[in-house]
């Protein structure tokens, strides 16, 4: 393990006299634009806890948003890493190549969805393995236009601020924004407005007839799907849509890229959330767990479609650098040593009774969706309304902060509490965690 005893420790009010000087000196020296959701100031962590500077011990439910699945200091993760600084730190795998590249790559193809021949090319960032997906796809295909939904997140670059749904902050006075990107409305049965048990059907519905009326079929390059919405506030779209989705890209020779940077490497129960339903995407886009917390992102698709590119058209100077990929070969060893999948099935049964007593007990939780270690609940302030309430929200997320829980909020309206908890955190944290969880709510509606 990590050294770290794993218990809720706190000495000081949250945030700490320590945290607090480090945010002031953070507020002279950071651009303002840079904001932190709980400014506490880490020094050590592992398991399922974070040892701020003022020695507080907190229990994480956040994984630096969903990137720490494997723990914060993962031994094999960090014996790789230490090894691989010690040889060397960078070539650049473009102009003196190294195995580990090539390694993940080929733990890309076992891993990811369908058994066809596969290529990746790796990155540093969720946002630039978008950015590239989209490129690939435009070559492949010689089409241009992308079709994205309601309430995605894909990134903060201009091309994925595009495809980003929410305004506020990631859009807001930072246009103009990519042209041929087209929205076309999400499957959210909670939001949907004839009700879950038509929304797969009406939901594809609109999204082909959209498709066909407002960009058509032959000029459309890709569709872009979030199998598990994330920043939306972990939308989980109905069984059947996104094989509706899929079986139509295949039939319009368009092709289907799932984003699963947040859901990916075992976060949702399998190893992938398109697995689920058996979903197999043209391409696939991986960050944040991929690498235990070092930045690494890939394109994984299949063969014809990646090689589709010139040599040359794909790349960056740091892209699949090689401590990261050190550590994202030790995070795949732990995933596939510690069966992280079935991990992250026995993280959804332990707290998912506990958010549905919440539910029957607050009204204002209006609903408890998820999957795996990826679960969530949306706040209303009026349960008949479902009128979002990102008060009431922030309040508990508040509270739970105070107390010691690292909480993350999210959703288009800003009322989802998410959890993410990393999947090395042993139950009895769970449980005091959603302990802490009721007791904010007391203190909040």
């Amino acid at each position: 393990m990590t050294g770290i005893e794993q218990r809720r420790i706190l000495n000081t009010a949250i945030p700490g006299p320590r945290s607090a000087a480090l945010q002031a000196r953070k507020n002279a020296a950071v651009s303002a634009g840079v904001s932190t959701g709980l400014p506490v100031y880490v020094e050590r962590a592992g398991g399922g806890i974070l040892v701020d500077v003022d020695g507080n011990q907190l229990i994480d439910f956040g994984s630096g948003i969903a990137v720490t699945t494997v723990g914060n200091a993962a031994p094999r993760v960090v014996e790789r890493v230490r090894a691989q600084a010690a040889d060397f730190t960078h070539t650049c795998f473009m102009i003196t190549p190294y195995a580990e590249y090539v390694e993940v790559a080929e733990a890309l193809a076992e891993l990811t969805p369908g058994d066809h021949e596969k290529r990746s090319a790796l990155f540093n960032s969720g946002a630039e393995a978008v950015e590239n997906a989209v490129k690939i796809a435009r070559s492949a295909t010689g089409r241009q236009a992308v079709v994205a939904f309601e309430h995605a997140y894909h990134g903060r670059t201009n091309l994925t601020m595009s495809l980003t749904a929410k305004n506020m902050p990631y859009k807001h006075r930072f246009g103009p924004f990519a042209g041929e990107i087209y929205r076309v409305p999400m499957a959210y049965p909670y939001r949907w407005p004839t009700g879950p048990d038509d929304c797969a059907e009406e939901a594809f519905a609109q999204f082909a007839s959209q498709v066909h009326t407002q960009v058509g079929e032959e000029n459309t390059a890709a569709v872009i799907i979030e199998p598990i919405q994330g920043e939306g506030g972990f939308v989980v779209p109905p069984d059947g849509f996104l094989t509706r989705v899929a079986d139509w890209c295949r039939d319009n020779g368009v092709l289907l890229i799932a984003d699963e940077i947040q859901t990916g490497f075992c976060r949702t129960g399998d190893w992938f959330a398109c697995d689920h339903e058996g979903v197999v995407p043209d391409l696939i886009t991986t960050a944040k767990g991929i690498a235990g917390g070092l930045p690494l992102a890939a394109v994984t698709g299949r063969a014809e479609i990646m090689d589709a590119v010139h040599p040359g058209g794909l790349g960056g100077t740091y892209g699949g650098n090689p401590v990261a990929c050190a550590a994202a070969l030790g995070a795949i060893e732990t995933m596939k040593a510690e069966d992280l999948p079935r991990r992250a099935r026995a993280v959804e049964a332990l707290f998912m009774p506990r958010l549905r007593d919440l539910a029957a007990k607050y009204p204002q939780v209006g609903d408890v969706r998820g999957r795996g270690a990826m679960l969530a609940i949306e706040l209303v302030s009026d349960p008949a309304a479902k009128t979002p309430d990102p008060a009431l929200t922030a309040a508990v997320n508040k509270a739970c902060h105070a107390e010691g829980l690292v909480t993350l909020t999210a959703g288009t309206y800003g009322n989802v509490l998410r959890f993410l908890p990393p999947l090395s955190s042993p139950d009895h944290l769970l449980t005091e965690g959603l302990d802490i969880l009721e007791g904010a709510f007391a203190a909040s509606v």
